[in-house]
């Protein structure tokens, strides 16, 4: 098992991102390649992160858990615009919201 594993924020962040792929799917059709795969790829880079980091040491060990929390903010931008275009309800952009203040 790799060091990372066993960190519960990693652990954390791969709930989040199956989390965030059932939230998108009923996303409309025509934002497949634009607020879906946005919102995807930035919650992938979370655990991403976080586990390239933990190979690193102190200094660097911290920029990929800042790379880290800079997507869980992107993730938040995200979600208020889907919110705002009704993409999501205010429970699912509150749990996302909540996680995302927790990793």
């Amino acid at each position: 098992m790799f060091n990372f594993e066993n960190l519960q924020v990693y652990q954390m962040s791969i709930d989040f991102v199956n989390s965030i792929y059932e939230i998108t799917k009923k996303f409309p059709k025509d934002e497949l390649f634009g607020l879906t795969n946005q919102l995807r790829r930035a919650s992938v880079s979370i655990p991403l992160n976080i586990a390239e980091g933990s190979s690193r040491t102190g200094k660097d060990f911290k920029h990929f858990l800042s790379l880290s929390r800079g997507s869980c903010f992107e993730c938040v931008a995200i979600t208020s615009i889907a919110k705002k275009q009704n993409y999501l309800t205010e429970l699912e952009f509150n749990k996302i919201y909540q996680t995302c203040l927790s990793l």
